[in-house]
């Protein structure tokens, strides 16, 4: 899986969870400012870990990011698009009520690295 994740890639990622997301060409501004912004955040954190150039130069010590990285950029996208869709922090879940988004997620904290799951760092 080349990094970064595709739209495409998060489409598809979206309709695994149920979500439609038959956008318009015009309307991929939507769903790409999440991505964008996860990606961007997700480098930000991994800068000097990972190999985030496309493609990958073959003489680098730096491994290129996994399927657990992928997927964790992912996850925090939809994350960060369902917040947006609801800026007070609810989602109307029909005749169940309203939810609670969470502010944080163990699991994708955990396919990062970030949050209490963090590389230790000396110094």
């Amino acid at each position: 899986m080349p990094w970064p994740p595709t739209i495409d890639e998060f489409k598809a990622y979206l309709r695994t969870r149920g979500e439609t997301t038959d956008v318009f060409d015009d309307d991929l501004d939507r769903l790409a400012l999440p991505l964008q912004a996860a990606v961007a955040e997700v480098e930000r954190i991994h800068a000097g870990r990972y190999q985030f150039q496309d493609p990958p130069d073959p003489e680098s010590p730096l491994p290129v990011p996994g399927a657990n990285l992928i997927l964790g950029t992912l996850m925090l996208a939809a994350r960060l698009h369902t917040r947006k869709r609801s800026p007070d922090g609810l989602i109307d879940m029909g005749e169940m009520g309203s939810s609670r988004i969470p502010s944080f997620d163990p699991d994708i904290d955990r396919l990062l690295r970030i949050g209490r799951h963090a590389i230790p760092v000396v110094g």
